[in-house]
């Protein structure tokens, strides 16, 4: 049986690959799958902490994580669908003006 702890050094590395591809990248579409990135890191934090607790809140946790994370799947890419078909440029630091 694996340790805990790797569990939890896994999800620290996952989430800073995604906070790295974050701040570095520029195409919106790499940002929003870094962000997924981050959430599952730390939905595998908390399903780590609720197994070594024996607990049940930290799974409870994880699937609100998992819902509003699927919402925000069909938010951001609809707007990045629609960004895309009106023939934007796609970079955030043009993006985020948010003109007309």
């Amino acid at each position: 049986m694996l340790h805990p702890s790797l569990f939890l050094l896994l999800s620290a590395w996952l989430f800073v690959v995604g906070a790295v591809g974050v701040l570095v990248r520029r195409n919106p579409l790499v940002v929003f799958m870094c962000v997924e990135l981050m959430l599952n890191a730390g939905n595998l934090a908390l399903m780590t902490f609720a197994r070594i607790h024996r607990n049940m809140e930290g799974q409870v946790f994880t699937l609100v994580v998992i819902a509003v994370a699927a919402s925000e799947v069909v938010v951001g890419l609809a707007l990045i669908v629609a960004i895309y078909k009106s023939g934007r440029k796609m970079d955030i630091d043009e993006l985020s003006e948010l003109r007309g």
